[in-house]
């Protein structure tokens, strides 16, 4: 189980490690977006610091801000010791790094913000 914590925006951020190519784990916080369908989301240019390997060709997508096109990446992700290889969406306009709901297949997410709990679990 790893706790999270709800920042001054009521955003529900959790700390997990990204694990580059060279095997380097590299902790960030992450905010879990229920808006965002697939598993994690990412600027282009910490995917390619990480040396991660682009997996196929980039996936279109649509946006609030319209029709986008994400470079896929192969991804490998530590959190609460258990490592997990996932597809990767990375752009260039990214500015916080996004867990998305495909994670709710696997753990399962306790939100309480009046009592302050926030776990994935």
């Amino acid at each position: 189980m790893i706790s999270g914590e709800f920042n001054h925006k009521g955003e529900l951020v959790f700390e997990i490690a990204l694990v580059a190519a060279d095997e380097t784990d590299w902790p960030v916080q992450v905010i879990l977006d229920t808006g965002f369908n697939d598993w994690l989301l990412i600027n282009n240019e910490d995917a390619v610091n990480l040396d991660w390997l682009q997996k196929q060709k980039p996936r279109k997508a649509h946006t609030a801000a319209g029709t986008v096109f994400f470079t896929v990446y192969k991804g490998i992700v530590l959190m609460d010791g258990e490592e997990f290889i996932i597809p990767v969406l990375g752009g260039d306009e990214i500015n916080n790094i996004l867990l998305g709901v495909r994670w709710l297949q696997l753990k399962r997410l306790v939100a309480d913000y009046s009592a302050g709990i926030l776990t994935l679990d």
